[in-house]
């Protein structure tokens, strides 16, 4: 399906941030400037900036206009149904040392279909809430044929665009469909320390796993948060 005018724009942009033109803090070029280099009226240029804006790739400044955003957000998991946008209910996060290659757990082993021991590639972070305490503790895994064609996934800085258009963008592979599964349990050391928890405590495990247009698993997501912050809530018609 073509892109309309405006998510072009959008996906060009991504594309030259992505390409290291444009890095953290950098201003991009003005709704007037795109309008000019992509003769569109400045309405369909800053309908662009909302897009990248609200996938937290840009951000507004006073006085400046729209910088590449220097803090990275990202959406807890189970929070990445269509057409939501990384800053709607986003957090900031810390990447946990460097993406590695590891065995996974059986339980992500046998929702990504691998052998019970194979590897796959893991990246950890942990997403703040506004003061700089921890939020929750996501472990990403990622099968190696989507890793392997994502060099980018190996590497600890943040990918500007979001892991999800990047891989589309590598390997023609985007979700279609994703299953949420959240249980509780208390939160192991590891996990205690990265989370600041001091005591046993109750968490929330949310395992996300996206599947693509073909079925295949795309990569799998175990979000731990805390009791105390973990709240959802479901509307629906009686």
């Amino acid at each position: 399906m073509a892109l309309l005018k405006y998510e072009e724009i959008a996906e060009s942009l991504r594309s030259r941030i992505a390409a290291g033109e444009f890095t953290p803090g950098d201003t991009v070029p003005s709704g007037r400037d795109l309008a000019e280099q992509w003769s569109v009226s400045r309405a369909t240029a800053i309908k662009a900036m909302d897009v990248l804006r609200n996938d937290g790739v840009v951000e507004a400044r006073q006085g400046t206009g729209f910088i590449v955003t220097e803090t990275p957000v990202a959406r807890p998991a189970g929070s990445r149904q269509a057409g939501s946008a990384r800053v709607s209910g986003g957090l900031p996060f810390l990447r946990v040392g460097a993406p590695d290659w590891s065995v996974p757990p059986n339980h992500i082993a046998e929702a990504l279909r691998m052998e019970s021991t194979a590897e796959v590639l893991r990246r950890v972070r942990v997403l703040q809430l506004p003061d700089g305490s921890p939020h929750s503790y996501v472990v990403a895994w990622f099968p190696p044929e989507v890793a392997e064609a994502s060099p980018r996934l190996t590497q600890t800085a943040p990918i500007a665009e979001g892991t999800t258009r990047y891989v589309r963008r590598q390997t023609g592979r985007f979700p279609v469909e994703g299953t949420d599964t959240t249980t509780v349990r208390l939160a192991s050391e590891n996990e205690s320390e990265h989370l600041a928890l001091t005591e046993p405590t109750a968490v929330a495990v949310l395992l996300h796993t996206a599947y693509d247009q073909e079925g295949r698993p795309l990569v799998c997501e175990e979000g731990i948060t805390p009791g105390f912050l973990y709240e959802r809530v479901d509307s629906y018609s009686m």
